[in-house]
């Protein structure tokens, strides 16, 4: 879903077709991302958009895709 809000705002139901999780799950998942500071949201009619908050998440989702890819070989590695 942070993915997807990279490209934009993003209704539920867009979110839901993108990502293809029940409604319920992505608004938990939505909820969460807000109380974090992570998403904001905007009503516009009877629709909920969100949007990113933090400029620096793409940064910050490489860096930490760079550690868990790194451990992933050390683990690998540890194995053989």
């Amino acid at each position: 879903m942070v993915v997807a809000l990279q490209e934009g705002e993003k209704c539920v139901c867009e979110l839901q077709q993108m990502v293809g999780f029940d409604m319920s799950t992505i608004s938990k998942h939505l909820g969460v991302l807000k109380e974090a500071g992570v998403v904001s949201t905007e009503k516009i009619g009877t629709s909920v958009y969100y949007k990113l908050t933090l400029p620096c998440l793409e940064t910050f989702l490489t860096c930490t895709g760079k550690i868990i890819e790194s451990s992933a070989i050390k683990q690998i590695g540890l194995l053989e």
